[in-house]
């Protein structure tokens, strides 16, 4: 009897080892993927990587959803969408753990050549591109549709960060080459037409430069020139002109250029309190033009209504508020200011967005992040948002002593 039971004691010592030990390879495993163990992650980058999780995971449901009905009809297959931006899925992800795996400062020093050779393209793209609704975005090669303008968008980022981080110690060249450089890449996006990022490429280099230390007089100047050639290319271009025309009062044109507002506005109307449930939108269903990319939200609004667009917006309140804290714990002002332009292409495109859907902005072309179809803007996000983890990750400190230590075992 004594025997049986010191066996069975044994027995579970060694079961509860050997499940001790299996954890502890387990998390081994993971931590050789990861920059950091998981363990001395900081808190935000933890919450951070969840809301990522989160926000792709779900943008997948709201896709399927806003785009069955158009796949069906035209591709014969209601989820071709959905297939095509998971194929994405494997580029975009592969970025962003090769980017959350570099450190911020090689980043950095390769940041400019691809910068220009994307400008490049983004020139190709006023000759060469392809033509939709009115603009020239695209290139393509073969099966591919690259749109420089959206690739661009991490490296705008780097660029600036460059520029800003130490900018009273930059000598008065290098300011000149850098900022005509970037007033060229603005003026390309808006020559293609692309206002909306323009628009969102100058606000980007507005705030760095505010968070860099820039004069806000010098900025406030900048602001200036930068709505007034705004207004110019609205008055030049007859395409942007009617867009802005039919926004001040989309009734007047609802059989024109006033009929895609109208639509999304009624797809946020009908959604009511509580929305229509998902999969139930009805303006889905041809009536809503480029519902799976540029008026995505109203899909989102009409199927889950003023709570589910109230709980998205409190979604981007909270994902503001982890990127502010991660920009203000950097340890140096190359990686804050990285952070700090992460946050504003994430956050002010999805408010831009949202903005163009419900008609406080007139008709542009910016995608959701994560949400809306398409390959560049996901790989461009996925970037981004690595960016914004890494930065979380080196300011704990830790970053080049867990280098040190898997480089000697």
């Amino acid at each position: 009897m004594e025997i049986s039971k010191t066996t069975s004691k044994y027995n579970h010592a060694f079961k509860r080892n050997r499940s001790f030990d299996s954890k502890i390879n387990c998390n081994n495993f993971r931590d050789t993927f990861l920059p950091l163990p998981w363990k001395i992650w900081p808190y935000e980058g933890k919450l951070l990587i969840i809301l990522i999780g989160i926000w792709s995971i779900l943008g997948l449901f709201v896709l399927g959803s806003a785009s069955w009905w158009v796949a069906s009809k035209e591709m014969g297959d209601w989820a071709y969408y959905l297939k095509r931006q998971v194929i994405w899925f494997i580029p975009g992800l592969s970025v962003f753990y090769f980017v959350l795996n570099t450190n911020i400062r090689d980043l950095l020093k390769i940041s400019k050549i691809i910068f220009y050779f994307l400008i490049f393209l983004i020139m190709l793209t006023i000759i060469f591109g392809s033509t939709v609704n009115g603009s020239s975005r695209w290139l393509i090669l073969g099966p591919l549709q690259l749109q420089p303008s959206e690739l661009i968008k991490p490296f705008s980022i780097l660029e600036a960060a460059n520029l800003f981080a130490h900018w009273n110690l930059v000598k008065n060249n290098k300011k000149i080459v850098s900022l005509s450089t970037f007033g060229l890449l603005i003026l390309l996006i808006m020559k293609q037409p692309n206002l909306s990022t323009a628009g969102l490429t100058g606000i980007l280099f507005w705030i760095i430069a505010l968070c860099g230390g820039v004069k806000f007089s010098s900025l406030l100047s900048v602001a200036s020139l930068g709505f007034v050639s705004g207004c110019i290319s609205i008055l030049s271009n007859e395409y942007q002109k009617l867009r802005v025309i039919s926004f001040v009062n989309p009734w007047k044109y609802e059989q024109g250029n006033g009929y895609q507002l109208i639509q999304s506005l009624l797809a946020i109307g009908s959604g009511g309190l509580f929305g229509q449930g998902f999969g139930l939108s009805t303006q889905k269903l041809q009536y809503l033009p480029i519902q799976s990319t540029d008026f995505i939200f109203a899909i989102f609004a009409e199927e889950f209504g003023f709570l589910g667009s109230t709980l998205l917006l409190g979604f981007l309140v909270l994902f503001s508020h982890i990127g502010l804290r991660i920009a203000m714990k950097c340890r140096n002002n190359y990686t804050k200011l990285v952070a700090f332009g992460c946050l504003t292409i994430l956050i002010g495109q999805s408010i831009m967005h949202i903005a163009v859907a419900t008609g406080t902005m007139p008709t542009t072309g910016l995608p959701l992040p994560f949400v809306s179809y398409g390959g560049n803007s996901l790989l461009s996000s996925f970037f981004v948002i690595g960016m914004l983890l890494r930065c979380s990750l080196e300011s704990t400190g830790f970053i080049g002593i867990f280098s040190a230590r898997k480089s000697l075992n």
